[in-house]
C-alpha cells in the first residue's frame, strides 16, 4: 500500500527479513523485490558505491547523507565521487529506474526502511582515541524509526566489541523495543578507492558477524545477492569487527618491519628491498615494501581502536606505529644528508615533493606522509615546492606547482612521495643536475646526472661519510632500481587497501 501524500511504501507492504516465518527463498525474493527498502546512512567515498550496489539487488535504497548537494547530486543522477569506474553510469541508471533516491532526513529514512546499513567516518580524535559520534548520531536516529523486524548493518571501521555492547542496546533503549526483536550484525566493508564496485562485488570474500545466529543468517543472505565471492559467517559481531582491524594491524606491522629494514641499508652495506624481494621467494615470508610513511584513513589508525580497548600493554603496535610516523622524519633526514653531500645547506635549499596524497590515483590526503615531510623540510628552512595531479598542494604549505611547469624550475632537490602515473612523463633530463630522493624506488633516472638516493639502497660513499656512516661497507653502484607497482602505493604494497572511514560522509 502507498501513501497517497508521499508515494512512499507503507509499512503493511514492505517485509522484515530479522525473525520472519519466510521461507529462506521467500526472504531472498523479496529482498531482490523491493519489498525490503534499505536505508544506506553516509554516501561519502565507500557509501555512495554500496548504496549503488545496494539499489542493484535490492531494488529499493534510500541513501541518507547530511550533506544537502550529496543529496541533491544522487537524486540528479549524478555522481559526485571521483575516480570510481562504473559508478556515474550505475549511479544514473539506478536513479532512472527508482531504485535509487536520496535525503538528508534521517529519521523519515528509518521509518520507511527495514534494513539500515550504516557506513559512516569513525574517526580518532587528536589525543588518539575512536570518535564514534558521528556513528552514534545515526544510531539515535535509526533507533526512531526501528521497528520489529529490522536488520541494522554495521559496515564502518568500531573498536571491538560496539555492536554488541553499544550498538544493540542504545538502538533498544532508545526505540523501546526488546533486542530479540531487531537484528544487527557488523558486516566490515573491504573497499579501496578506485575500485569500490568491484570489491563490493565479489573481489574479496564477504565478512558477516551477527550479535546473534538469526542478524548473521539474514545478513548471509543479503550479502549473498551482492558479492559474488564467499560469504564468511564468523562467530559473532565482535569477531568481525577484530577481522577487519587485524586486517590493517597486519599491514601496519609488516610495513613497520620493512621501514626498519630500509634504515638499515648502510649499516649493512646492501640494497633492502633486494633482499627483501629475494626473501619473499619463500613461501612463509611476505615482508611488504618500505616507503616513506603510512598514510590513508585506515591503518595508521587501526591500533588505536584496539589499544583504547584493551587494558594489556600492546608494544608491538605501539611501535610499529611509531616506526611508520618517523618515516617522514626519516625521508627529510635523508634528504638534508644527501644536499649537505653535494655542498648545499638545507637551510634556503629549494626543494620539490611530488606527491600528496597518500597514495596514488586518490584524492584523499588524511596522513599522507607528504604533509609531514613538507613541514619537516620547511623546518630545515627550505622552500618547499609540491606537484600533484589530484589536489592543490598550497593547501598544505608548499607551493604549487603544474606537472607541465616542472621542467622549467629551478630546484635544489626533489623527494618522491606518492608516484602518481602522471610523473611517468617528466623529463628529468630537462632538469640541472639536483639532489633526488625516491622514496618508492619507482623512478628510472639512468642516463641522468641526478644525484639519486633509494629508500632502503646503501648510500653512495661519500653521501655515508657526511652522515657518519662507514664508508668502507657502502655500496657506490647507487644506480635506481625498478619496483613492482604493488610498491608504489602509499600503504606498503602487497595487499588491499580499504576505505573506511574516508574523511566526509563516506
Amino acid at each position: 500500500m502507498v501513501d497517497a501524500a508521499t508515494g512512499v511504501e507503507t509499512e503493511a507492504d514492505t517485509v522484515g527479513l530479522y525473525g520472519s516465518d519466510l521461507r529462506p527463498a521467500d526472504r531472498r525474493e523479496a529482498f531482490t523485490g523491493g519489498r525490503v527498502p534499505v536505508a544506506v546512512y553516509g554516501l561519502g567515498k565507500m557509501g555512495l558505491p554500496l548504496a549503488a550496489a545496494y539499489s542493484e539487488a535490492s531494488n529499493n535504497v534510500i541513501g541518507v547523507d547530511v550533506n544537502p548537494d550529496v543529496v541533491e547530486s544522487v537524486n540528479a543522477g549524478e555522481c559526485h565521487v571521483d575516480n570510481e569506474p562504473d559508478l556515474p553510469e550505475l549511479i544514473a541508471e539506478r536513479v532512472e529506474a527508482g531504485a535509487l533516491r536520496a535525503t538528508t532526513d534521517l529519521q523519515e529514512a528509518a521509518a520507511e526502511a527495514r534494513v539500515h546499513v550504516v557506513i559512516v567516518p569513525t574517526p580518532i580524535t587528536d589525543e588518539k582515541e575512536p570518535d564514534l559520534s558521528i556513528l552514534e548520531a545515526v544510531v539515535e536516529d535509526v533507533a526512531t524509526g526501528l521497528k520489529p523486524g529490522d536488520q541494522v548493518i554495521v559496515e564502518c571501521t568500531v573498536p571491538p566489541r560496539t555492536s554488541a555492547d553499544y550498538v544493540r542496546p542504545r538502538l533498544a533503549e532508545l526505540s523501546g523495543l526488546d533486542e530479540d526483536e531487531f537484528g544487527v550484525a557488523f558486516c566490515p566493508e573491504r573497499t579501496s578507492s578506485g575500485r569500490a564496485l568491484q570489491d563490493i562485488g565479489g573481489a574479496y570474500p564477504k565478512v558477516v558477524g551477527g550479535v546473534d545466529a538469526e542478524a548473521a543468517a539474514v545478513c548471509e543472505l543479503i550479502y549473498g545477492e551482492i558479492n559474488s565471492n564467499d560469504i564468511l559467517v564468523v562467530s559473532d559481531a565482535t569477531t568481525a569487527e577484530s577481522v577487519k582491524l587485524f586486517e590493517g594491524l597486519y599491514r601496519d606491522v609488516n610495513i613497520a618491519l620493512a621501514n626498519e629494514l630500509a634504515t638499515l641499508a648502510d649499516d649493512l652495506g646492501i640494497d633492502v628491498v633486494e633482499a627483501i624481494d629475494v626473501a619473499n621467494t619463500q613461501p612463509f615470508c611476505e615482508i611488504h615494501d618500505p616507503g616513506p610513511g603510512v598514510g590513508g584513513h585506515c591503518i595508521p589508525w587501526y591500533p588505536y581502536f584496539v589499544m583504547s580497548r584493551v587494558e594489556r600493554d600492546t608494544p608491538l603496535l605501539r611501535t610499529a606505529r611509531e616506526v611508520n610516523d618517523g618515516m617522514p622524519g626519516y625521508t627529510v633526514d635523508q634528504l638534508t644528508a644527501e644536499l649537505g653531500a653535494e655542498g648545499v645547506d638545507a637551510d634556503g635549499a629549494r626543494v620539490l615533493v611530488l606527491g600528496v596524497t597518500y597514495r596514488p590515483g586518490v584524492k584523499e590526503t588524511r596522513a599522507s606522509p607528504a604533509i609531514p615531510i613538507i613541514e619537516g623540510l620547511k623546518a630545515a628552512g627550505a622552500e618547499v615546492y609540491a606537484v600533484d595531479p589530484m589536489v592543490d598542494p598550497s593547501e598544505y604549505g608548499a607551493t604549487a606547482v603544474d606537472l607541465d611547469e616542472v621542467a622549467d624550475g629551478d630546484y635544489d632537490a626533489a623527494v618522491m612521495v606518492t608516484h602518481h602515473e602522471e610523473f611517468d612523463a617528466l623529463d628529468w633530463s630537462a632538469l640541472d643536475d639536483l639532489v633526488v630522493v625516491d622514496g618508492r624506488r619507482t623512478l628510472d633516472l639512468d642516463g641522468t646526472d641526478h644525484r639519486v638516493y633509494e629508500l632502503g639502497r646503501a648510500r653512495r660513499a661519500d653521501a655515508a661519510q657526511a652522515t657518519g656512516a662507514d664508508a668502507t661497507t657502502m655500496r657506490t653502484d647507487g644506480g635506481p632500481g625498478e619496483r613492482s607497482e604493488s610498491g608504489a602505493g602509499s600503504e606498503g604494497g602487497r595487499g588491499p587497501e580499504s576505505g573506511d572511514g574516508s574523511g566526509s560522509s563516506r
